[in-house]
């Protein structure tokens, strides 16, 4: 089963923290999330692996180098989640392949969502779930996906793409080369040639979109203090807070909800932490009081 990631987007709603590190490179547990995506795709299978990168892609082509079986296609102009698709087209040969978007943390099973396109005889199938907050993909009582956008017709329901899908590699050929183009546009078409798009519709999961700063804070807070995400730790026996190598926590620090410290990074004697991310190298002042923050620097 080959793969890709979607890595090139410009995590807009993450700014000023993504003008340092692009989104699928912000640590989760001290560790890039692109890490943890690459480690799902191979525990599920995957081999072969695609990862386009355009923002600033020289940081995701230095954390790849050296992995054999992940290529990286940088990507010199914004090409949407389409364009990038069909730059890769030709990786993928003839067999269906599956693509996940790099902002999501999840436990989806992907090779089960693999299984079930092929033996579907669909063009695509996108993994879909009951997400009020994303709800916009129209699905008819058959299972299949006949709209992106308005109201729920009669016999159909609205439910939210997870950014995991399988596609056949034929149906890239609708994508213009070399031009930014959103897969999205790409399936509009396809349902009006005739084609299949299948919902896989999953429940009881855990799934995050990575989008905003709140929503990062809020994934650190579901994995330390609610323990939600099956495979990340904080290594801190039991307690919710995640100290990286080399942290050094000076003298009176208090912490409470959970904190997360990145490698090297120096909390002040006296500082005061709560629910706050703290990422590699950064430091927070002696006395400091910090709550619902992402620290990528000094304060």
């Amino acid at each position: 089963m080959k793969a890709m990631v979607l890595a090139a987007g410009f995590g807009t709603r993450l700014r000023p923290y993504s003008l340092k590190r692009p989104k699928p490179l912000f640590p989760v547990l001290g560790t890039p999330l692109l890490t943890h995506t690459l480690a799902q795709l191979r525990q599920n299978g995957a081999g072969g692996i695609v990862v386009n990168a355009h923002h600033l892609r020289e940081q995701i082509g230095a954390m790849l180098h050296g992995q054999g079986d992940v290529q990286v296609q940088m990507e010199d102009i914004e090409l949407g989640t389409g364009g990038g698709l069909r730059l890769a087209q030709s990786h993928f040969g003839a067999a269906p392949f599956l693509a996940v978007n790099g902002d999501i943390v999840h436990d989806l099973d992907l090779a089960a969502a693999h299984r079930t396109h092929c033996a579907s005889g669909a063009d695509v199938t996108m993994v879909l779930h009951d997400c009020p907050r994303f709800n916009n993909v129209r699905v008819d009582s058959q299972g299949r996906i006949v709209g992106f956008s308005g109201a729920a017709g009669e016999g159909e329901r609205l439910l939210a793409f997870t950014g995991v899908q399988v596609i056949n590699p034929a149906v890239l050929s609708l994508i213009p080369e070399g031009v930014f183009y959103n897969i999205i546009d790409c399936y509009a078409d396809l349902l009006k040639r005739g084609g299949t798009i299948q919902a896989l519709v999953v429940s009881g999961h855990f799934w995050t979109d990575m989008g905003t700063p709140a929503d990062y804070l809020k994934l650190h807070e579901d994995i330390l203090l609610k323990g939600r995400m099956p495979g990340f730790s904080a290594g801190n026996g039991g307690k919710p807070f995640y100290l990286g190598k080399d942290a050094v926590i000076g003298a009176g620090v208090s912490f409470q909800d959970w904190v997360a410290i990145g490698h090297g990074a120096t909390i002040g004697e006296g500082a005061s932490l709560t629910r706050v991310v703290v990422w590699d190298g950064a430091r927070v002042a002696p006395g400091s009081i910090v709550t619902d923050r992402i620290i990528i620097e000094g304060e």
